[in-house]
């Protein structure tokens, strides 16, 4: 505790921003063009790695492979992403309440797909943050030599920036990142436009590693068969990780103004297009300029005969399409790096806002703890933005910030969501078929059905070719997390379940008995301003036997205590406990238990008189008997404690931190016990 009044809270109002009232909360919601950005900066940033992705894979059975099937790869990434977005914009039309896969799939499939849904988007989410700001330190490196080496320490400085803003609420932490994700827009579709005007023209330049030879892991060119095709899949199961993000939307529409669920289709439609436009583009301006991508540049990429070894610094594919279609104008290359950069880190905002509404939405059904149902001071859900940054930063710590290898653990949580989800909305459609009579309502269903029916094969397919490609590189791990965290949860709901079982009223047996006895205790040390305080208060509540007890633990002093008691003729008995051992609180406890025992229905009350100080080092130099003593008794049946404080003058107007100003994110607020 402080010992200057409004330390702790000009602080906080510092970083998050002065408390905003209930009834604000519509104040917060989000325009399309404030959304765009809050919502689709995951899914627009996944074109800055998953081309990289797709050529690092086909790189790997050497150059004349990638050249041959990238498209190939891009097209089939492309028709999943036009599928899935086609997909979720039913599902933002039907259930515009912000539960998303979840809320589907458990309305649809029951509790368990809602809980495999959840556990799944949970995982993602946490990668997701993870691998956003690992690929944005690492693309940082690149410019910023004092970055590289200590990838780690920046990524958790990041996380913990991401975490401030988006504490201050979802309009602010939208408003804050939309221009440099508008920036990257720009960026990359400049430099779309000017490259392809440039190779209708004649003037396109080459790529950094246009004149370089890129050889097949371990020498052996050319695959064929079995081999091939499943270098094919792993390539697509990586390509298709700019569909991370999608879900989010369906997620977030109670975000949106109104129309929310016309407002969130919309903003999906406008995301997937700019997406797919901007994959399309870099996959062909990289063809066009001769981009190779290696997963071991030094030893795959050849010139002359010779590999370029250690030295070569082997650049993205957008950071070598940069310097290719701006040769002539660096402050475009410097341009795109930049707004590159801060996408990747901003891509992590996704999760920020899909994270805490689903988790607040879980602990409303009672599968996470309460607190994750309360909002913050900027009304945002501090509880769960705190998890979120605490799960992403322990990421970053684990894997040293590496993209590659966080990049194997993703993607397996969205298209499990995705194939559960698109499944119950097929059974969705299906239940409302049988009800409705309306012609063209029907058609409007069953061409909804086939959508979700397509999405559900198609996502259903790539999860499949996920799991076989990806479960030895780690993968298993994210599904371990998933299984994990689905137990939790249903842990926590039976937990619950049990306690809502036992509070609750039989009002045909549980008739309000009250007790034969009220037996009130008052244990005291010696006679002091809080012991005075504490038997007028025990006084004051007239119980049937009221009595002091004190522990002999110093001969002494218990003497010296018996006698100030009798020079005094304070009117309350006076009994000692013998502790031969100097223990205080097994005595105690003994003597509250032997009244229990032989008085069931009397009910036994502890005073325990307390002084309250206002330092922290204060804290230190007290043996805080009466809190151990306190948590002790909470477990003994038919004894009611009772605190009665006395404030030092060191703690006077520290009150005013705890109880006048608004609590801190994270701190308990109403929602359920």
């Amino acid at each position: 505790m402080s010992s200057v009044p409004g330390t702790g809270s000009l602080l906080k109002r510092v970083l998050i921003g002065r408390a905003m009232r209930s009834d604000k909360l519509g104040d917060t919601l989000l325009p399309k063009r404030i959304a765009l950005p809050v919502f689709a900066s995951d899914a627009l940033s996944s074109v800055a790695y998953a081309p990289d992705e797709i050529m690092l894979m086909l790189g790997l059975a050497g150059g004349a492979f990638a050249v041959t099937h990238s498209w190939q790869v891009t097209l089939a990434v492309i028709a999943v992403m036009a599928i899935v977005v086609a997909s979720y914009r039913q599902n933002v039309h039907a259930y515009p309440s912000g539960g998303g896969d979840y809320e589907v799939a458990n309305v649809n499939l029951g509790p368990k797909a809602g809980l495999t849904v959840a556990s799944a988007l949970l995982v993602d989410y946490v990668l997701t943050v993870a691998v956003s700001v690992s690929s944005g330190v690492q693309n940082a490196g690149t410019v910023l030599p004092f970055v590289r080496g200590n990838e780690v320490v920046f990524g958790v400085v990041m996380i913990a920036f991401l975490t401030a803003i988006n504490l201050r609420g979802v309009r602010e932490s939208g408003t804050a990142f939309a221009i440099p994700t508008y920036l990257f827009m720009v960026g990359i579709l400049g430099m779309a436009a000017y490259g392809f005007y440039q190779h209708f023209t004649g003037t396109l330049s080459s790529a950094q590693s246009a004149d370089l030879t890129l050889l097949p892991e371990g020498g052996v060119d050319g695959v064929t068969g079995i081999a091939a095709a499943f270098l094919l899949l792993r390539a697509f199961s990586s390509g298709c990780a700019a569909l991370t993000g999608v879900e989010a939307i369906s997620n977030g529409v109670p975000a949106f103004r109104p129309p929310k669920s016309r407002n969130a289709a919309t903003t999906l439609l406008l995301m997937g297009t700019l997406s797919i436009t901007m994959m399309v583009s870099i996959v062909t301006l990289s063809q066009w300029t001769g981009v190779k991508i290696a997963e071991d540049p030094a030893t795959q990429l050849v010139r002359d005969g010779r590999p370029v070894g250690e030295e070569y610094h082997q650049l993205t594919a957008i950071g070598q399409l940069s310097e290719a279609v701006f040769s002539d104008f660096p402050v475009g290359v410097v341009f795109v790096s930049i707004v590159t950069g801060l996408i990747l880190f901003l891509a992590a905002n996704t999760a920020f806002n899909g994270f805490p509404v689903l988790g607040s939405i879980l602990a409303k059904d009672g599968y996470l703890p309460r607190q994750l149902h309360t909002r913050g001071d900027r009304l945002a859900f501090s509880n769960g933005i705190l998890i979120l940054s605490a799960g992403a930063a322990f990421l970053v710590f684990a894997f040293r910030a590496n993209v590659n290898a966080l990049l194997q653990l993703y993607i397996v949580g969205v298209f499990v969501s995705f194939t559960v989800s698109q499944t119950g909305m097929v059974r969705h459609w299906t239940r409302h078929l049988r009800l409705e009579r309306d012609g063209a309502a029907r058609r409007r269903m069953q061409r909804s059905r086939v959508i979700n029916a397509v999405g559900a094969t198609m996502s259903g397919i790539v999860l499949l070719v996920v799991l076989v490609t990806k479960f030895q590189h780690g993968a298993r791990y994210a599904i371990l997390a998933m299984g994990v965290l689905f137990l939790l949860m249903l842990a926590i709901k039976r937990h619950y379940g049990r306690v809502s079982r036992e509070l609750a009223i039989d009002w045909e047996t549980d008739k309000p008995v009250l007790p034969s006895h009220v037996h009130a205790i008052v244990c005291i040390s010696k006679v002091h301003k809080p012991t005075m305080r504490a038997l007028a208060y025990a006084r004051a509540s007239r119980p049937s036997v009221l009595e002091a007890i004190t522990v002999d633990v110093d001969p002494d002093d218990t003497k010296a205590l018996i006698a100030e008691w009798e020079r005094r003729e304070i009117p309350v008995t006076l009994k000692v406990l013998s502790s031969p051992y100097r223990q205080i609180t097994r005595p105690i406890l003994d003597y509250v238990r032997s009244i229990r025992s032989g008085n069931p229905r009397d009910v036994v009350t502890v005073y325990l008189p307390e002084y309250v100080v206002g330092h922290w080092w204060e804290q230190l130099l007290h043996n805080h008997s009466a809190l151990r003593l306190k948590a002790r008794l909470l477990f003994t049946p038919g004894v009611m404690v009772v605190s009665v404080p006395w404030q030092l003058v060191s703690a006077e107007g520290a009150e005013r931190e705890w109880i006048d100003e608004p609590p801190i994110p994270g701190s308990v607020r109403g929602g359920g016990v």
